[in-house]
């Protein structure tokens, strides 16, 4: 069975087979827009090597609903699909899993205040209550009593 591990940070970067990430572990940001990533350690089993496998993270609100951002032609869903395929090297003892490390970083997303949201993360078209990553946006400014 494949496993993801998924992290908020301020920003990440995948080089040489490593995560490095930067400000990780976060759950509460905003209200103001700020960039963000998404770090994703992928383990997959030593039977699923070498083979293509597809992946998806998508952002929701509290109700479940897909995130939707204005476009030139509409409003989009908030997501990023890819593939990926990772192969076994030459002397690996048979059944150890490989591990694939992903680094989404994202521009300021304009998401409203005080309210829960949550990336969620898709292999195959599968995925497990465990792959996700969720965060609160604070409230924006209060008005002042008079």
């Amino acid at each position: 069975m494949i496993r993801v591990t998924m992290m908020l940070a301020d920003a990440a970067q995948s080089v040489g087979g490593k995560l490095y990430i930067l400000g990780g572990g976060w759950n509460i940001t905003g209200p103001q827009p700020v960039p963000s990533a998404i770090a994703l350690l992928i383990e997959v089993p030593w039977d699923q090597a070498n083979r293509r496998h597809a992946w998806k993270i998508a952002l929701f609100d509290e109700d479940g609903q897909p995130v939707l951002m204005p476009t030139a032609g509409g409003e989009q869903a908030v997501q990023v699909t890819a593939d990926f395929e990772v192969g076994r090297p030459p002397g690996l003892k048979p059944g150890t899993p490989l591990i694939v490390p992903l680094a989404i970083n994202m521009g300021p997303l304009p998401l409203l205040p005080d309210r829960c949201y949550v990336w969620r993360c898709s292999i195959n078209d599968q995925t497990r209550e465990d792959w996700r990553a969720t965060f609160v946006t604070r409230p924006g400014d209060q008005p002042k009593d008079a």
